[in-house]
């Protein structure tokens, strides 16, 4: 598969030197036995080559993003092996977290997220993961692998047995549905998110630990700001709900890691991509400990 050219995120002005810089973006170019669009494994490149475009001042912080340090990793193209890919992109995540960086990893379908979270684990080992997303992604086996992006967070809870918040919620199989009965889980249903408050958001700060795994599944935002993702679901997150909830729990949690996932490219047009930048810049200038150094 051809993909765009490789950029930096930010361009090549932007990309600091991996020692000085304290966040590190990794590409994950990995997309296997998806349920419905596919694209997503070219998503890396077309956020980065999208995130060129970004201005370099925060509109709410007036904080140059840019600021702290962003060195972007040659993007990886894992093993189309599915446990063979999870080691992989576990050991890609391992090496820049055990250097002290924020790691962002940038995918790919959701299945990208469980490297990164078990290296996360082993190196944050009180560390919870809040999940932005449309699925619960708690099958236990989707497509013939464990390890598939309808799992991710099964495996969270079954193999890694970390805490979890999961936002946006309004789509998922009878099965999850009794998984979520059975062992109490309490997800934040999009129907439960009232548009004019951020109540919700409390509820949301309540159910984490002081340390965070963030991962965004684009599908959690409504398919009127994200169009482009394999799965999307009507009723979702607004851009502004989950600048929101970004700038909540960076304000009251220390958040170590995140990824976004599940980008695929609408042709002819670029609004997806570039928003998937603009959310990563969100959580660079909320989660990450630069402001007034």
């Amino acid at each position: 598969m051809s993909h765009p050219r490789f950029m930096p995120f930010g361009g090549p002005p932007y990309q600091t030197d991996l020692e000085a810089a304290r966040i590190a973006v990794l590409p994950l170019c990995y997309e296997n036995a998806v349920s419905y669009g596919t694209g997503a494994e070219s998503g890396p490149y077309h956020i980065l080559e999208a995130s060129e475009q970004l201005e370099d001042v925060d509109e709410e912080t007036l904080e140059d993003w840019s600021r702290a340090g962003i060195h972007t990793l040659p993007p990886e193209t894992p093993s189309s092996d599915p446990a063979r890919a999870v080691r992989q992109m576990q050991r890609a995540a391992d090496a820049v977290l055990r250097q002290g960086k924020f790691l962002l990893s940038l995918g790919g379908d959701h299945a990208v997220s469980i490297g990164p979270i078990q290296a996360a684990a082993s190196v944050y080992p009180d560390v919870g993961v809040l999940q932005i997303d449309a699925h619960l992604d708690l099958r236990n086996e989707w497509n013939g692998s464990r390890f598939n992006h309808a799992c991710v967070m099964r495996r969270v809870a079954d193999d890694m047995a970390l805490p979890m918040v999961q936002v946006g919620i309004r789509s998922f199989s009878k099965a999850e549905a009794n998984l979520v009965r059975e062992r109490g889980l309490k997800p934040v249903y999009a129907h439960m998110i009232d548009p004019s408050g951020d109540s919700w958001i409390d509820r949301v700060i309540d159910g984490l630990p002081e340390m965070v795994y963030l991962t965004v599944d684009l599908d959690g935002l409504d398919p009127s700001v994200i169009p482009g993702t394999g799965t999307p679901e009507p009723g979702g997150l607004s851009y502004r709900q989950v600048v929101r909830l970004i700038r909540s729990v960076g304000a009251a949690r220390r958040v170590v890691a995140a990824d976004i996932t599940e980008l695929a490219k609408v042709p002819g047009s670029q609004v997806s991509e570039f928003t998937a930048a603009k959310i990563a810049t969100k959580i660079f200038v909320h989660c990450v400990p630069f402001a007034g150094d």
